[in-house]
């Protein structure tokens, strides 16, 4: 190897080496991130998408159910003329608090694989022009949310180009008939903003009514559209199977044949368990939730770390941004120790 190559290859190692990698560059890695700064080490954060991907891939008119003081980082007020603030408000909040921290990201890498141990980690990616990367961390944070991985229905038809896992907008789909599996919060906001936008909409749920939980200003509001006849609902349904210009369903009364040209099949997500499975973190119980500390969140494999809404396995109710945004507080706490008694 020449000279001029040789450090060539030492300069780039050097670029690739960091105190902490973070994997995911959303709101939670985010505020990991900007606490290891503040504690005095080097970070980086890797993300498969964009800068805050799930938020970017949220429907475009979504307003956020809290309020924009609850969705802050890294101590950067969060202005905003409404009282919750909307997906477009956040998007570009993000990215000035990125900005501000000078937060090394590098968007559009996926994780390929892991390897090393404490203290000197090997983090494998690839770009999306297939071209590989790779980094050196003395400390993992794993905090990867859930809402790129749908729950599948499992059923015929399901990969047909017409059926979707994630709303959007409304306008494409202006006088079609659309179907929309679901009865959450997701489901009820794209089947009445499809309907007010000129789609004929059916919401089939497997369950007996609109759940619960739905927003309190949006529950009573597709209620109503049901009772009116303005979106039809059949509940205790199931899809059988997706047809290019049909979709079967079960019914309590029987089985249906319903005309159709879109499907948005709004049943939820989870996190990527067979990545925390690879990089060897234990998932306990049917919610398979990973073994981590509660009050540092390392893992049990030594010098990794979750954060956000994937400590709580499968139940991602339980966190949001705005209490998984203080993970990265009580990791940076014990990176204090352990990497500067380590140094």
């Amino acid at each position: 190897m020449s000279r001029a190559r040789y450090n060539d290859c030492c300069m780039t190692q050097a670029l690739n080496s960091f105190d902490v990698l973070v994997i995911g560059a959303g709101p939670t890695g985010m505020a990991a991130a900007i606490e290891v700064q503040r504690a005095g080490f080097s970070a980086v954060l890797l993300d498969k998408g964009c800068l805050v991907n799930s938020l970017f891939h949220y429907p475009a008119n979504m307003v956020f159910f809290t309020t924009p003081e609850l969705l802050e980082i890294g101590d950067i007020p969060f202005s905003s003329a409404n009282q919750k603030p909307n997906r477009q408000e956040s998007l570009e909040y993000y990215r000035n608090v990125a900005q501000h921290y000078h937060l090394d990201i590098r968007q559009y890498q996926q994780v390929t694989q892991v390897a090393g141990s404490d203290e000197a980690f090997l983090v494998h990616a690839v770009d999306r022009n297939a071209k590989p990367h790779e980094y050196n961390a003395k400390k993992l944070v794993v905090a990867t949310g859930f809402y790129d991985l749908p729950n599948r229905l499992g059923i015929e038809g399901e990969d047909l180009p017409k059926v979707m896992h994630y709303y959007t907008e409304p306008h494409p789909y202006f006088g079609t008939d659309v179907l929309i599996i679901g009865a959450k919060n997701s489901a009820a906001i794209a089947a009445l903003e499809l309907w007010r936008r000129g789609a004929r909409v059916t919401l089939v749920h497997r369950g007996p009514e609109i759940h619960k939980n739905v927003k309190y200003w949006i529950k009573p509001d597709i209620e109503n559209r049901i009772k009116n006849g303005e979106v039809t609902a059949y509940f205790n349904t199931t899809v059988k199977q997706i047809m290019t210009e049909s979709v079967r369903i079960i019914t309590p009364e029987g089985e249906r044949t319903l005309k159709n040209d879109f499907v948005f099949a709004l049943t939820g997500y989870h996190p990527d368990f067979a990545f925390l499975q690879e990089l060897g973190i234990e998932l306990k119980g049917p919610e398979k939730r990973p073994v981590c500390d509660p009050q540092t969140f390392e893992s049990n494999v030594p010098g990794i770390y979750l954060a956000g809404v994937i400590v709580a396995g499968s139940k991602t109710s339980e966190i949001f941004i705005e209490n998984g945004r203080f993970h990265g507080c009580q990791i940076a706490a014990d990176l204090k120790n352990k990497l500067h008694r380590a140094s």
